[in-house]
This record gives structure tokens, sequence and C-alpha cells, in this order.
């Protein structure tokens, strides 16, 4: 075979065949635009492994419960202000860029918890209080409807056409990893602080530490190189319109992220994020615990969502995705039975298990959602219907699941779970294969 024959050959390989190697710019582009995402989640962490302690800070006294169940209803209100970020910003980021959108929306995010965490009590202010923590949580909200598609095109934009998957499950990664330091700090002042300490002040220093680090990270996000993706695009500053583009031609694409995201943002939400507060408040079992049971759930889903990326690229993303869907089509039942039970270990098996049928999600959610889009349209895309999922099942799961719980029906939470996953089954079975596209439109 001569040189130019084998050129050829190699280059016909080359083109079925996506490309694993990533340089070290690209390398450090994804590690910048996952970081963050981190910061954006330990505000929202805190918040939901908290609420059972500053809850009564914000509302009258007197009935613990309602207490509760209304500052869970502020976390889910907080969600519905999510299109409209998903949309505002998403828009943005793909008219002037993934980097601007990006130290937006971490500077929003820390205004929201430092908000909160100097915030006058009830006793102080009356009705007041509620409606500042109700404006700083929309605040976030907003914040979080663009910060979670910026940084899904900034990471998947700057891999390796065969490696998205696991680019992008370092976009999870850093979300849980918000999620785990929420939880490390609500473990900390739990810990270390009394039940009148925390009450009087313990809750607001978690708020305080999370505003701070965001600081840190604008000045990181600041100092970091625009997607070459984008770039590339040559679309800053132009006049064309995303969101009209997106309603004219991508309908379809829409629909399938919030089909894919129904089941995902439903089943995160009850198991990474208020399964604390949901055990505390159902089982009796004491909050440190829970805390305790929970970060070390979340450590293990950190360490694993790498490698389901890598399973995606290698086998697929339906495979991978479908995997777990059944998972918890046939767990939730008996997730939920066991957890009635109490006790540390229970509530630790129950959420280790989930969390490895859940790396099939989110390990895979950033390249499926990346790879249905344009570059001119892909955060919009991404965006506005994924955060009109995520405000419309996912907010609202933890106040629904606990609601479930009050009025003596947590038998029935596990219908809720297998409704969402045949929701992302029958999503996931009409989409074609995306782990074999080479480069991105």
């Amino acid at each position: 075979m001569s040189a130019e024959e084998h050129t050829v050959v190699v280059e016909c390989v080359d083109s079925r065949v996506p490309s694993t190697r990533m340089t070290r710019e690209q390398k450090k582009a994804i590690f910048a635009g996952s970081l963050g995402n981190a910061v954006e989640y330990l505000d929202w962490g805190i918040y939901a492994a908290l609420a059972p302690v500053f809850a009564g800070q914000f509302f009258p006294k007197g009935d613990p419960t309602t207490a509760f169940l209304s500052t869970l209803a502020i976390f889910a209100v907080g969600f519905f202000m999510r299109p409209l970020g998903g949309l505002v910003l998403g828009a943005y980021a793909d008219r002037y860029g993934r980097k601007k959108a990006l130290s937006l929306t971490i500077s929003l995010m820390s205004v929201g918890g430092l908000a909160i965490a100097v915030c006058p009590t009830y006793e102080q202010i009356g009705v007041f209080s509620p409606l500042v923590l109700l404006m700083a949580r929309l605040v976030q909200a907003f914040s979080a409807g663009g910060e979670w598609p910026s940084s899904v095109s900034y990471i998947i934009e700057n891999a390796a056409p065969g490696r998205r998957a696991f680019a992008g499950s370092f976009q999870q990664v850093s979300t849980a990893g918000g999620m785990l330091l929420a939880s490390l700090i609500a473990l900390a002042v739990t810990s270390v602080l009394n039940d009148q300490q925390m009450h009087a002040f313990g809750w607001r220093i978690a708020f305080a530490i999370a505003a701070a680090m965001g600081l840190v990270v604008l000045w990181l996000r600041v100092r970091t190189q625009e997607s070459q993706h984008f770039d590339d695009a040559d679309l800053s500053g132009k006049t064309h319109k995303p969101v009209t583009k997106l309603f004219a031609e991508h309908k379809m694409s829409m629909l399938r992220v919030i089909g894919i995201t129904v089941p995902g943002a439903i089943i995160y939400y009850l198991w990474i994020t208020s399964m604390p507060g949901y055990a505390s408040t159902t089982t009796g079992l004491d909050l440190d615990m829970a805390l305790l049971a929970n970060s070390i759930t979340v450590f293990l889903f950190m360490l694993l969502l790498p490698l389901g990326g890598l399973l995606s690229d290698r086998f697929g993303r339906k495979p991978t995705f479908l995997a777990f869907l059944i998972g918890f089509m046939l767990y939730a039942w008996p997730a939920y039975r066991l957890i009635e039970s109490g006790g540390f270990w229970t509530l630790l098996l129950v959420e280790l298990i989930g969390v490895v049928l859940l790396v099939g999600n989110s390990a895979n959610v950033a390249a499926i959602y990346a790879e249905l889009f344009p570059t001119a349209v892909r955060t919009t895309g991404t965006g506005l219907p994924y955060a009109s999922a995520v405000a419309l099942f996912g907010g609202t799961a933890p106040y629904f699941t606990t609601w479930l719980a009050s009025i003596g029906h947590q038998d029935k939470i596990w219908i809720y779970i297998v409704a969402s996953a045949l929701i992302g089954m029958v999503t996931i079975l009409t989409m074609s294969e995306g782990a074999k596209k080479g480069t991105l439109d």
C-alpha cells in the first residue's frame, strides 16, 4: 500500500471512529467549565439539607412540619424561575459566548446566597423575612437556569468527539461535588454546634461560606478562554435570534430534552438533594446521621460518574440510560419500604444502590443534550426545556414526597418514580444513538 493510499484509509477510519484523544487545552477548559458548577449547587444543597433547621426562622413558630413544608414550597417555587433563566441566559450564551454567561451566573448565585445568610428572622421583620428568602431563591433559580446549559455547552464543545460523555460527566461530578460539600458543611455545623446555636446562627455560616466560594470561582471563570467551537462558529455579536430559530427548527429536540429530564430530575432530587431531610422528618433519624449517610453516598457517586461516561462513550447513550430507567422501575418500591425502618445503615444502603443506578442518567445527559442541537442554539435549546422540566418535576419532588409521607402515603412514592421512568424510556427509545456522532453541528 502506498503512502497516499494509507493516508486515505486512515482518514476514512478517523471519520467513522470519533477521536478520544484530548489536548491539554481541552482538559483545562473542561476543568474550568466544571469547577464553578460545584458552587452553583452548593447553595441549593445547603438549602435542602438545612431546611429543617432554619425553617422556623422564616415562618411563625408552632408547627415544625408546616414551617418545613413552607420552606420546601419556596424551594419548589424558585424552580419556576429556572426556565426564564434558561431562556434569557441561554440566548445570551448563544449570542455572546459561554464564558460571559458563566461569569454572570456565578455572580448572581453568590448574591442570592449572601442575602439568605444575612436575612433577619420572622420575629425581627415579620412577613418580610420569607419574602427576602423567596427573592433570594428566585435570583438563584434564574442563575441556575442559565448555569447548567452554559456549562454543558462549554464542556461538550471542548471535548474530543469520542469522549463527550466522559467530559460531560465531570459537569455532573461538579454538581455532585457541590452537593457533597453542602452535606459536609451542614454536617460540620450540626456536629460542632448545639441545637440552639444552629437555629440562632449556625445555618447562616453555611450560606456565607457558599457566597465566599462564589467569588473565588468568579475569578477563575474570568480567566478562562471562550469555547473554540463557539469562536469557530463566528456567532458572537451577530443579530441572529436563538429563541426564534429554536422554536422554528428544533421543537422535537426540545421535547426530547424534557422527556429525558423528567426521570433524572425527580430521582436526582429525591436521592441526592432531599433524602437527608426526608429521612430525618419521616423516620426520626438524627439529621447529622442522615447527612453523614448522604455524604458517603455522594462521594461514591462522584467516583462512579467518569466511569459511567466512559461506558456511554463505549457502548452508547441508549443502553446505559435504559439501565438507569429499568433499574429504578424495579428498585423504587423496595427502597422506600426499607427507608421506613429508619436507621443509619438502612438509609446508607438505600442511597448507595440508588446512586449506582443514577450514574446511567447523570453521566449521560450532558452529551445527550448537546448532541441534539447545533452551536447557534445549543445553550438555549438545552436550557429552556431542561429548566422547565426541572421546575415542574425536580423542584416539586421533595415537597410532593414529604407531603405524601405527612398524610401517611409514603408507600405510594414508588409509583411516582416508575411513572417518570416510563416517560424517559419512551423518549430514549425514539432517539438515534449519539455516541457514534463525529463532530458537533
